[in-house]
């Protein structure tokens, strides 16, 4: 497929979707029901991660995709009013308060939403009903709370101490992966099922993100390795009936 003639075939506003990674950045175009059309387009979180340096890469990311009417962003961190309070696996001070959803609008011309990105990964896998959890496992762990498709307060848990005083980050994120080896990283993630169990009492829980693909553990019934696509394919619902009034309420507006 041609990238860049696929996407005038498609009635409807198009959708560029954002995933942002403490390692991997990631584009990709949707239609109007969140089918990608085109991408996704992919390339290494710069290590310098500043944030000219990370919506330059964007750009270039989204450049080749072709024609689209409005951007979702996942973001590593809190994010709020399109606005990023804290980048805690971006390494780098310079993301707190940085008008993230701006920037792209005056890059890419057209209106920005953001949310999590665990919250977006949530978006593209769950049914909508009763109380869901998603983490997703990467760089660091990102956590995300539903209730009936509504997204709750966000909270980071990621950043909460689980043992010995490692946060959940630091205990099951891709460094602890690399040092202590599969085996014990599953005995590690099962540990923080269990804690994230009695927390949250959810009705189910949907474990996503690039290191998904590690988990090596029996699962109960309510318990769902999610595709990683949905980083990106979940974008498409921040600009659906459910959450116009929470983006009008931060002062978002649709255009």
């Amino acid at each position: 497929m041609d990238i860049n003639t696929a996407p005038s075939r498609h009635a409807g506003p198009l959708t560029l979707a954002i995933d942002i990674g403490g390692t991997k950045l990631k584009v990709g175009l949707l239609d109007q029901s969140g089918d990608m059309i085109a991408g996704p387009n992919r390339t290494d979180t710069p290590a310098n991660a500043a944030p000219r340096a990370v919506v330059e890469a964007l750009v270039n990311l989204a450049t080749p995709l072709g024609r689209f009417d409005r951007i979702s962003v996942g973001f590593p961190g809190v994010v709020r009013g399109g606005q990023v309070l804290t980048a805690p696996n971006l390494g780098t001070s310079e993301w707190r308060n940085f008008p993230l959803a701006a920037a792209l609008t005056d890059k890419l011309g057209k209106p920005v939403r953001m949310l999590n990105d665990a919250e977006v990964q949530g978006l593209g896998v769950i049914t909508g009903k009763g109380l869901e959890c998603v983490i997703t496992l990467g760089t660091g762990m990102g956590f995300a709370l539903f209730l009936n498709g509504r997204p709750a307060p966000h909270l980071e848990l990621s950043q909460h101490p689980i043992h010995k005083g490692k946060t959940y980050d630091q205990f099951i994120g891709v460094a602890a992966f690399k040092e202590v080896g599969r085996a014990r990283w599953n005995r590690r993630l099962r540990r923080v099922l269990a804690c994230i169990t009695t927390l949250v009492g959810f009705d189910a829980l949907y474990i996503g993100g690039g290191d998904a693909k590690q988990v090596d553990l029996s699962l109960p019934g309510n318990v769902h390795l999610v595709s990683n696509e949905a980083g990106i394919t979940g974008g498409v619902k921040l600009w659906g009936e459910t959450l116009n009034q929470e983006f009008a309420c931060a002062g978002v507006v649709s255009k």
